[in-house]
């Protein structure tokens, strides 16, 4: 457990998202790429960069920087102190959006492959 701002809270996991997740066949997108997978790790409360890279293995750290200001700028996340991230009233609003969508794309999963291996098929044949 950590220290952060007065309060504790457990660190990030490590294999927090599954690598063959929903979210990367879902057609429904919260920003770039990385965005959903860093607002679901800032909805425990706020993170450091060097935290938010545990769980986004493979993620560089100029693109979460550019991750960070994205979100920043379209007010979901704000610097919570000099080295952290936290979900503004907005970004926290998100959290049940997302769940409906990877709720959705869980319930989908088999016709997602199927369309997407469809579609990846017809793209070779061009």
């Amino acid at each position: 457990m950590e220290r952060y701002g007065g309060w504790m809270r457990a660190p990030l996991e490590p294999d927090m998202f599954d690598p063959v997740c929903p979210s990367t066949l879902t057609p429904i997108r919260f920003g770039d790429k990385w965005a959903g997978m860093i607002i679901r790790c800032l909805a425990g409360g706020p993170r450091r960069f060097s935290e938010l890279r545990v769980p986004l293995r493979g993620i560089t750290a100029r693109t979460l920087t550019r991750s960070l200001r994205g979100l920043e700028r379209d007010g979901l996340i704000r610097r919570a102190d000099a080295h952290g991230y936290a979900l503004t009233p907005l970004g926290r609003s998100l959290l049940e959006p997302m769940d409906a969508a990877c709720a959705w794309a869980r319930e989908h999963w088999e016709e997602l492959i199927d369309a997407r291996e469809a579609g990846l098929a017809a793209e070779a044949a061009h």
